[in-house]
């Protein structure tokens, strides 16, 4: 008697090192559910909504630097799971979901909770299956695991139907990968590497800027003595955040929209940009014709497609960032350049990040995430939600070490973080996890505490409540004429009384000088703890370049 394709899609599952799948059943995946029922060596954690499935797998895979897995039954369940794969997709990120198909017998028929998840999905996919064949089931399960963690991360999709799950193979299954077109390439051309490396020991004003390409390939310690080596500062992406040291004295903080000034202002006035792992996306750029428009630019990416896709590139080099940075740091001159250290101390010392902390009575939520950043270990995971609570993070918190953030940068995911931060903590049980959050954002998957406190992973969630949609909110202030449309949260519900409904502790901070005592009694509490932090309902982010601007043309702090 041969074996099952539901027992092979686990046996290549179990192959692949998965320790834990996030999901939810239905009836199409019930063959493989029967499986896993006996299978010891991966972890089921059964989420309230596919959508956070979708999240946890990817929390998971940001946090532990391993393929997140999910998993959801066909039609709804597949189409429930989309915005999480789009948010892998853009950000880079490993992971493989697997979703339940009709038999392939009625595939086109509109049976019962059919749909055409690999035509839905395609475009936000790295590569999708359809599996026809139980035969082809293990080479496929291997193939989208590989797919999904080498090159340029991102998600794949493997859609099995019914009758494949219900097939049998005879002896051992076909597991000979067939990717003859696929060939990621890792090494740098050694010509564009001497070039590169030839033009940072020329320039008199150089920044070096980077993105989630450092975190994903590893190379933060490459990275340190790049910067180092040259005497050259940093400036990094949202995505980039924690790759290079936080508190080093190169480190210029973020770029872009809601970037630091000294960053802004360096990146428009250097003479290279340096860039490694980042695409240039437009809140990094602005006004595209007006930046870095003094610098020649150096890209450095796995991705060939993303170099001059955005911005015209002098100097490409594809490859992996840390074993081009291996390449490169031998031919790098140290140089002194006082006089773009002497400017860059100008700028920190005219335009420093600022906010207005004078008493409003209400809690300033820098401050929070200041005293938050004081206060926790330099490993501790921070899942953002989107919108103002991720800016101020970015802003206010210091990431001092890489795969220490979890956040939406490319899809800017509203109910991304909680979910993420469960998954963080089911992959790093003994890392503490938060998810900083907005009273809007952490309404959109707050159902995911029921997740939290059934499988016991004790996340806190820091709620930056300020009755509003913040961020839409700031907008229509500076350029609607305050003309505040749809974007009241009236009717929202006490999070404290919803944490205890859900089994888990509910806190409350509203006074300014109890910050870091509600902080502490948070952080102690064993369990999901929901702090509910009430902010000053009009407080902005600021530094901030409006749409289409140059990023030097920045509302100022204290604007």
């Amino acid at each position: 008697m041969g074996r099952k394709g539901s027992q092979i899609l686990v046996d290549m599952l179990v192959e692949e090192g998965v320790e834990i799948i996030f999901g939810y059943p239905g009836g199409v995946v019930l063959p493989l559910m029967d499986v896993l029922y006996d299978t010891r060596s991966i972890k089921f954690v059964l989420t309230r909504h596919e959508q956070g499935a979708a999240h946890m797998a990817d929390g998971y895979a940001r946090a532990t630097g391993k393929v997140g897995v999910c998993l959801a039954t066909s039609g709804p369940g597949a189409t429930n799971l989309t915005t999480g794969i789009a948010t892998a997709n853009m950000d880079s990120i490993p992971i493989v979901a697997i979703t339940g198909q009709v038999r392939t017998s009625l595939i086109g028929n509109d049976a019962f909770q059919e749909a055409d998840t690999t035509g839905i999905t395609r475009p936000i996919t790295k590569h999708n299956y359809l599996v026809k064949d139980v035969k082809d089931l293990a080479r496929t399960i291997k193939e989208a695991f590989y797919i999904a963690r080498t090159g340029r991360p991102g998600p794949v999709l493997i859609d099995v139907p019914a009758d494949v799950t219900l097939g049998e193979v005879e002896g051992e299954p076909d597991k000979q990968m067939r990717l003859p077109g696929y060939r990621p390439r890792l090494d740098g051309h050694p010509r564009q590497i001497r070039a590169a490396a030839a033009a940072l020991n020329e320039a008199q004003r150089p920044v070096i800027f980077i993105g989630g390409g450092i975190i994903i390939s590893g190379a933060s310690d490459e990275l340190r003595t790049l910067a180092e080596t040259a005497n050259v500062p940093v400036t990094s992406t949202l995505m980039g955040l924690g790759a290079f040291p936080g508190d080093h004295p190169l480190f210029l903080g973020m770029l872009g929209m809601h970037g630091t000034p000294v960053a802004n202002y360096a990146v428009t006035e250097c003479d290279l940009l340096f860039s490694i792992g980042a695409r240039f996306d437009d809140r990094v750029t602005g006004k595209i014709d007006a930046f870095a428009p003094k610098a020649k630019i150096v890209h450095i990416d796995i991705d060939p497609t993303s170099i001059s896709k955005n911005i015209k590139v002098d100097i490409p080099v594809v490859g992996d960032a840390a074993r081009i940075l291996r390449e490169l740091i031998p031919h790098v001159r140290h140089a002194e350049r006082k006089p773009w250290h002497d400017q860059i101390a100008e700028w920190r010392r005219k335009h420093p990040l600022t906010y207005n902390d004078k008493s409003s009575g209400y809690v300033k939520p820098q401050a929070v995430i200041q005293a938050l950043c004081r206060m926790v270990p330099a490993d501790t995971i921070i899942a953002t939600e989107v919108g103002q609570n991720q800016m101020w993070t970015a802003l206010w918190y210091t990431f001092r070490k890489p795969r220490t953030l979890l956040t939406s940068g490319g899809l800017g995911t509203m109910g991304y973080g909680f979910p993420a931060a469960i998954g963080a903590q089911a992959g790093c049980p003994d890392r503490l996890v938060i998810d900083i959050a907005g009273d809007g954002s952490i309404q959109m998957n707050i159902q995911e505490l029921a997740t939290a406190v059934n499988y016991n992973l004790p996340v806190k969630v820091i709620i930056l409540n300020n009755g509003y949609l913040g961020m839409v909110r700031q907008w229509q202030e500076l350029f609607y004429g305050r003309r505040y449309s749809q974007v009241s949260l009236a009717g929202s519900p006490d999070f404290v009384k919803l944490a205890d409904a859900f089994g888990a502790t509910g806190l409350r901070l509203e006074d300014p000088k109890e910050i870091e005592a509600k902080l502490e009694q948070a952080l102690k509490t064993p369990g999901p703890v929901l702090l509910d932090v009430r902010i000053e309902p009009e407080e902005n982010v600021f530094p901030m370049v409006p749409a289409g601007q140059p990023i030097n043309h920045m509302i100022g702090a204290l604007a």
